[in-house]
């Protein structure tokens, strides 16, 4: 049977991002959408897909590298750990701790079997399978046994997961006394005041709610965080939302640089220069961002 012609697979794909894009009623679950976004990160240097810590970060590049930094820093990873990473894309993160914090092993758990293969393979080119193993599984119910690591971490996936409180408890479960969390997420912000902001935070959740999937047992604000987390077990618990430090410097770099939208695909590139054309104060009005770290009682 003759293969069918690239172009085909070109067009099929179109068509997809067209639907899932300008379709206002089109969803995709979370493997749809990043087996559709594939390899096309906006970054120049690897396939970071994390929208980047910006304090002292010029270039999305490096604010991504930063990111994955300040949750290293955040948790106190050293070199003794075994450290589990949820939802961990194309490993980018694995490789850089792997490389500069050196913990004793790192395993990797994600849903997406077309992200497993690509870091697999990468992780393979660069000598590191020996101290990063990759496996396809979910966060929600991990196929790992029970006390078995130093260290959690979910870097900018948590609220993807049905639910975060069952993430919560299975980081629990598979944490060694004494072992750490550490979450990088997105949640709404509280409530503005004033009729014209509460619809800009609707509008601007809505958007990224719907296109990237957030259940609807996602969906509340830093302080049941906490709470949550804590009702799993978890002492020790810290929240701090650091999104002045990532949608505001952020968008600014987008604005500025063309380079990583043209790295996107063709039909995303529009909606995108149309947001950055927009104000960032009503644009990410809706959206927190905040960095947890928890710790399970030695």
């Amino acid at each position: 049977m003759p293969a069918a012609p690239a172009h085909a697979g070109s067009l099929r794909e179109s068509l997809r991002y067209l639907n899932w894009v300008y379709n206002p009623f089109q969803s995709l679950d979370v493997s749809q959408v990043y087996d559709l976004l594939s390899t096309r990160a906006p970054t120049g240097r690897g396939l970071w897909l994390n929208l980047g810590y910006w304090r002292d970060a010029r270039t999305l590049d490096d604010a991504c590298v930063a990111m994955a930094d300040l949750l290293a820093e955040r948790v106190g990873m050293t070199g003794a750990d075994a450290v589990l990473d949820v939802g961990f894309g194309f490993a980018d993160q694995d490789v850089r701790w792997a490389q500069t914090r050196a913990p004793r092993s790192i395993t990797g758990l994600n849903i997406t079997a077309s992200q497993v293969a690509v870091a697999r393979a990468r992780v393979a080119d660069l000598g590191l399978c020996e101290r990063i193993d990759l496996r396809e599984g979910s966060a929600t119910a991990m196929p790992l046994p029970d006390a078995a690591f130093d260290v959690v971490t979910a870097l900018e996936c948590a609220f993807h997961f049905r639910t975060r409180e069952r993430f919560f408890a299975e980081a629990f479960r598979v944490l060694r006394p004494g072992g750490r969390l550490v979450v990088a997420d997105i949640l709404p912000m509280p409530t503005a005041s004033g009729w014209g902001a509460r619809l800009q935070q609707r509008v601007s959740w809505t958007l990224v709610a719907g296109k990237f999937p957030i259940p609807k047992e996602n969906i509340y604000t830093l302080p049941e965080y906490g709470a949550r987390l804590a009702a799993c077990g978890f002492t020790g618990v810290r929240v701090d939302s650091i999104r002045d430090e990532v949608y505001a410097p952020l968008h600014r770099c987008l604005a500025q640089d063309p380079a990583p939208i043209a790295r996107l695909h063709p039909l995303m590139r529009l909606p995108a220069r149309l947001t950055l054309s927009m104000d960032a104060t009503g644009i990410y009005r809706g959206l927190d961002y905040v960095l947890a770290v928890a710790h399970k009682p030695g």
